[in-house]
């Protein structure tokens, strides 16, 4: 399961000038009920907390997606940790296609849907990318005589307009 850890505080302990929390890997439990109990135990102190989310460690997928804020953790939390593992790209993938699209209101269902449509793969930069898609649709002839020479900057400043990277992963653009 991915990785995401929270540190929870309450306003209450804050206000009153407590950093009093604990940190918690949400692999650990099974689901959000069972993290908000874990939460409502730790702060049997308060009869009402109020949950503070005044840290967290994972990927910018689950923020892009609007699922954790200092004082919100997403019901739907578990349900985008199943799809990503489940789905055959890693979150470092899923994220970079997030931010090159700015979808943070799809849910995680269209997000795969549309990535898995538009994904080309990782390349180390722009020339290597075009550089191979073209060679590998047979754009490029093989019988090309050597005195022919293609300037693969120019190319790539060109066909980069229909696709969009981040952290070295090529999308097409629809």
């Amino acid at each position: 399961m991915t990785n995401l850890r929270i540190y929870v505080g309450t306003y209450y302990k804050y206000n009153e000038g407590s950093l009093y929390g604990k940190w918690l890997d949400l692999a650990n439990y099974s689901s959000i009920e069972e993290v908000y109990g874990v939460m409502r135990e730790l702060h049997k102190d308060e009869h009402d907390p109020e949950f503070m989310f005044q840290d967290w460690e994972c990927s910018k997928v689950f923020e892009h997606l609007g699922l954790i804020g200092e004082s919100y953790l997403s019901p739907k939390i578990y349900e985008v940790m199943q799809a990503i593992k489940d789905s055959c790209y890693d979150e470092e993938v899923i994220e970079a296609f997030i931010e090159c699209f700015s979808l943070g209101s799809l849910d995680i269902e269209e997000v795969l849907e549309k990535m898995e449509e538009a994904y080309v793969g990782e390349f180390s930069n722009d020339v290597d990318f075009v550089q191979e898609l073209l060679e590998g649709t047979g754009c490029i002839p093989e019988s090309l005589p050597a005195y022919v020479h293609i300037d693969w900057e120019s190319t790539a400043r060109d066909i980069m307009m229909d696709y969009a990277d981040s952290n070295n992963h090529y999308f097409r653009c629809w």
